[in-house]
């Protein structure tokens, strides 16, 4: 039984906007907003969508929200050379209006493999299953269910003009108001029992839903490039706090950035090889440390964090980190790295200045003769007793050549 719905003239419009990857803090974000604009009994929900694409579950999450709900979503891809791509064409599909602005674009849903290699059947399961998801989608809205495949399939990607000509958008539309216009007195259907009937005439009330504190916080951490630095910098806070204990500002700053990029890596298509090449790399840094700097753990540590680094994320473009920020962390760990193990071999060469080993070519004045059968001489500020294999008179100034327990031996200073 077909129902018909009136939307009063007053209507109040939610506006929602996906302009980033999508991850799960966006997908919070746009779940979040269509669930408010039922609560709050509005008339439509736009979302305006830029995107490359992004996660398979967050999209998912997006599209269960957007068919339970009870009032019209309309997808807008904005502004002119925006795109709709990957994921985003899924969240399009979705909805129950597919408008785009000149100079746009939709398609390319491929899935793409994040985290793990694929063989030839798993990519076929997989792309089987996102064919079958994407068309699924368009017999629901009524749209062309062959592109649907071949978008998936083949990774086909549309211009707005020729999406509006096989029947994948609905509406080109150059500006947000003319596609309110556009959309007055347009026949909505919600699901199979309900159709509703678009009056959206000015005025109308638009609430504009951004994105809060939390939401923003977690899509800048989202960002793989954000991660990656927030874990190299609470892999340096570890390493300067092991290498000066008591230093606490190093550590407690370090334990921070680990914690917020473990929460950045839970929300990103991580490879755990990568992952686990970077756990690799600051053991031996940390043995670099604490063994006898030798620059073999430390060359191999550099070499595990460049090749972690590159591994570290899968999933497409919008998932690597930056090759530059890759090098510069690289170079500066090197260089640090270098310097520790230079001054650490500079030190080994350094002769000792305490204990016995400190007291071996020491100077001082023999107090007493000093011969094979003993004597006694002053050395910093101590006497010590003291053996010469030649005879050394009291007075004559001297050199300490070995050490036996309390006992050194010494020999006559040559310009004495």
């Amino acid at each position: 039984m077909t129902i018909l719905w009136l939307i009063l003239v007053t209507a109040e419009i939610y506006k929602l906007k996906i302009d980033s990857p999508i991850t799960p803090p966006v997908a919070e974000y746009i779940t979040q907003g269509i669930e408010r604009a039922n609560s709050h009994n509005a008339k439509l929900v736009i979302i305006t969508i830029d995107t490359p694409g992004g996660l398979d579950e967050s999209m998912r999450n997006i599209n269960k929200a957007i068919l339970a709900s009870k009032i019209p979503v309309v997808a807008y891809v904005y502004p002119s050379g925006a795109r709709a791509a990957s994921a985003g064409a899924f969240i399009a599909m979705a909805c129950h209006i597919l408008a785009m602005a000149p100079g746009t674009s939709i398609g390319a849903c491929h899935p793409v493999a994040i985290g793990t290699q694929m063989d030839s059947v798993m990519v076929k399961k997989t792309a089987n299953d996102a064919a079958a998801y994407l068309k699924s989608l368009a017999e629901i809205r009524g749209r062309n269910t062959k592109w649907a495949e071949e978008a998936v399939f083949e990774a086909k990607s549309s211009s707005s003009e020729e999406a509006k000509a096989l029947r994948v958008a609905d509406l080109i539309v150059k500006t947000e108001d003319e596609l309110l216009d556009s959309l007055t007195g347009r026949l909505v259907k919600i699901d199979k029992e309900r159709v509703c009937t678009l009056s959206l005439e000015k005025p109308y009330k638009i609430h504009e839903v951004r994105m809060g504190f939390r939401e923003k916080l977690l899509t800048i951490l989202s960002n793989p490039n954000i991660a990656y630095i927030l874990l190299v910098l609470g892999f340096y806070g570890l390493l300067f706090e092991l290498s000066n204990p008591g230093s606490i500002f190093p550590g407690v700053a370090g334990v921070i950035c680990i914690i917020l990029a473990f929460y950045a890596l839970q929300t990103l298509p991580v490879n755990y090889a990568g992952l686990a090449l970077m756990f690799v790399s600051i053991a031996f840094f940390i043995l670099e440390i604490f063994i006898q700097p030798s620059g073999i753990l430390a060359t191999g540590g550099v070499i595990s964090f460049i090749l972690g680094s590159l591994l570290l994320f899968k999933g497409g473009h919008m998932f690597r980190v930056s090759k530059t920020l890759v090098l510069s962390a690289a170079l500066l760990t090197a260089l640090f790295f270098f310097w520790v193990v230079r001054a650490g071999i500079k030190t080994f060469f350094l002769r000792p200045k305490t204990g016995s080993e400190g007291l071996i070519g020491e100077k001082g004045i023999a107090k007493t003769k000093i011969d094979r059968k003993g004597g006694t001489c002053f050395v910093h500020g101590e006497l010590w007793n003291a053996r010469s294999e030649t005879p050394i008179e009291a007075g004559e100034e001297v050199k300490i050549i070995k050490v036996e327990g309390l006992t050194i031996w010494v020999e006559k200073c040559e310009n004495s």
